[in-house]
């Protein structure tokens, strides 16, 4: 019988609920998932690119080199069309470096008021890359609209403010299940995992191969 080979796949997080779930969706593929977690300290990986695909491979990037396994990151957030693309990356700390979800989205209201054009979409890219440097891209984005008051209590971020009107509902008004169904960051996950077998030659073909080394004594 011939021998599987797994595949080791660090996701560049310390997030165990992001980690669980993409675990689950990559269920029955010869890999195993890490994260970052399952390794000593690294250095904190400072999000400054311009685009969520300059600071999704970053991380990725950066993790594969300094670990010497392929990995995979995300990066995503909120951009409105009447505030030029705002928050855009800089949507976790649009309130400041240290800013609250609610202090971000009492933010985003204050910027939008008297705003007609509600219209937004939250985007998301990921990035798997090897120690080389070679990276794959996948991206998501959903649209949306921003409401002129919160109105939910389940999510993150910005979701109580923002309305899809395929389900009639703020994100912070749907099950997670229904969220990871339509969001974002979901679609592309979804699009990793329908051609992941690919994923995993593309791996296999990019991993660098290291020198063996015989010790003698």
């Amino acid at each position: 019988m011939q021998e599987i080979q797994v595949t080791i796949l660090v996701i560049a997080t310390r997030n165990k609920g992001k980690t669980r779930e993409i675990r689950a969706l990559l269920k029955g593929f010869p890999v195993e998932i890490k994260n970052l977690d399952d390794f000593g300290p690294i250095p904190e990986i400072e999000e400054d690119g311009e685009t969520f695909d300059d600071n999704a491979y970053k991380k990725a990037a950066f993790a594969a080199r300094v670990l010497g396994y392929p990995a995979m990151a995300d990066d995503s957030g909120l951009v409105v069309d009447a505030l030029d693309g705002a928050p855009g990356v800089r949507s976790a700390r649009y309130a400041g470096e240290n800013a609250t979800d609610r202090e971000n989205w009492e933010k985003l209201l204050e910027q939008m008021k008297g705003k007609t054009n509600r219209k937004a979409a939250f985007q998301c890219v990921i990035s798997i890359a090897v120690p080389t440097g070679a990276a794959l891209t996948y991206e998501g984005q959903c649209q949306g609209t921003i409401l002129e008051q919160p109105s939910g209590e389940n999510g993150f971020g910005y979701d109580p403010l923002f309305f899809y009107p395929e389900l009639n509902k703020t994100f912070a008004q749907i099950s997670m299940d229904e969220k990871g169904r339509v969001s974002h960051r979901g679609i592309a996950l979804h699009q990793v995992a329908a051609e992941f077998d690919k994923v995993l030659d593309w791996i296999d073909i990019n991993m660098p191969e290291f020198d063996k080394v015989i010790c003698t004594e």
